[in-house]
C-alpha cells in the first residue's frame, strides 16, 4: 500500500498505516545454491529421523543430526522446517494455544466402533514427501477394514483443494464411505472439504487433541511407504515421485499380502483393483 508516487512521504503513509519504515525499505535476502541445497538435505535427514524415531522433538532430532550426520545445525533451524513441512512430535502432549474462532470441531466417531465392511470408514491424511533438492505433500485415503488404498494425489502445496480433489476422485470412483477420518489440520476443517463431506452425506470424524493414535492406520501406511520406496529410490523429479508412488499402491493393493488380513491382499478384501492414473 506504500508507494514513493503518492503524494505523502514514505514516512507519513508508514505512520498512517501504523507500519515500521524499516520493513518498507527491507529486502529479503535471496538463498544461495547452496544454501538451498543445504536445507533440502535437512529436510530429508529431519524427515528420516521423524518416521525411525516420531517422538522426537526438533531439540533431539537436532542433536541426532550432529551426532549421526555430522551435520552443524541448530535446533531453531530444524523448528523452523519441521513447521514448514508439517510434522511434529508424536506423543501426547497438553493443549498450548487456543484454536481460532472458526476452527470446526467434529467428534471422533471411531472409539469402540466395530469396523468389520469395506467403506465403511476412511481416513485420510497428509505427509511430506522429500524430492531431490525439493519436496512434495502426499494426501492419501485408507479403507479402515481392508487396508486398501482408495485415493491419493501430489501436491507442491498445503492447500485444502488436493485434498478435496482426491477425496473427491475416490467417492467417484468407489462410493462414499460411512465415516471419514481425519486429523484437526485446517484441510480438513476448511470449507470445500467440509462442504463435500455433506453433500455426499458422509460422517465426519476427527482425531482427539494430540491423539495421533486415532488415526493410526494411515500413519502406518505412510511409514511404509517412506521405508519400503521413498527412501531407497531418492525421487529428483515430480513425474519419477508420482510413476513411484503409483506402482507401490499398486503393488501394495494387489500383490501384497497382510497379516491383519488374514495373509490376503487388500484388493481382495475390499473388492477391487486400484491405481490412480499419472499421466
Amino acid at each position: 500500500m506504500v508507494s514513493k508516487s503518492e503524494g505523502l512521504s514514505v514516512k507519513q503513509q508508514c505512520a498512517l498505516l501504523d507500519v515500521n519504515r524499516a520493513s518498507y525499505y527491507y529486502k529479503p535476502k535471496k538463498q544461495s545454491s547452496e544454501q538451498l541445497a543445504k536445507e533440502a538435505y535437512l529436510r530429508r535427514r529431519i524427515d528420516y529421523w521423524h518416521i525411525k524415531h516420531c517422538y522426537m522433538g526438533h531439540r533431539t532430532i537436532a542433536k541426532k543430526l550432529k551426532k549421526e550426520d555430522n551435520l552443524q545445525v541448530g535446533k531453531k533451524l530444524v523448528k523452523r522446517l519441521m513447521h514448514e513441512m508439517n510434522i511434529y512430535a508424536v506423543y501426547p502432549k497438553p493443549s498450548l494455544s487456543k484454536p481460532r474462532k472458526d476452527h470446526k470441531k467434529f467428534p471422533y466417531l471411531l472409539k469402540n466402533l466395530p469396523i468389520y465392511l469395506p467403506n465403511q470408514v476412511w481416513a485420510v491424511d497428509i505427509t511430506y514427501i522429500p524430492m531431490g533438492r525439493s519436496h512434495m505433500y502426499l494426501t492419501a485415503i485408507i479403507d479402515w477394514h481392508s487396508r486398501f488404498i482408495v485415493g491419493w494425489s501430489l501436491s507442491d502445496t498445503l492447500e485444502a483443494n488436493y485434498v478435496v480433489q482426491a477425496v473427491d476422485d475416490a467417492i467417484a470412483a468407489f462410493g462414499a464411505p460411512g465415516i471419514i477420518n481425519s486429523d484437526q489440520g485446517s484441510q480438513f476443517t476448511s470449507d470445500e472439504y467440509i462442504s463435500l463431506i455433506k453433500r455426499h452425506k458422509i460422517r465426519q470424524s476427527m482425531d482427539g487433541k494430540a491423539r495421533w493414535v486415532d488415526n493410526v492406520i494411515i500413519e502406518r501406511w505412510f511409514r511404509s511407504l517412506k521405508c519400503d520406496n521413498i527412501y531407497i529410490n531418492d525421487y529428483t523429479t515430480p513425474k519419477e515421485l508420482r510413476i513411484g508412488v503409483a506402482d507401490y499402491i499398486n503393488e501394495y493393493n494387489n500383490e501384497r499380502p497382510h497379516q491383519s488380513l488374514g495373509y490376503e491382499y487388500p484388493s481382495v478384501v475390499h473388492g477391487s483393483c486400484f491405481v490412480k492414473s499419472v499421466a
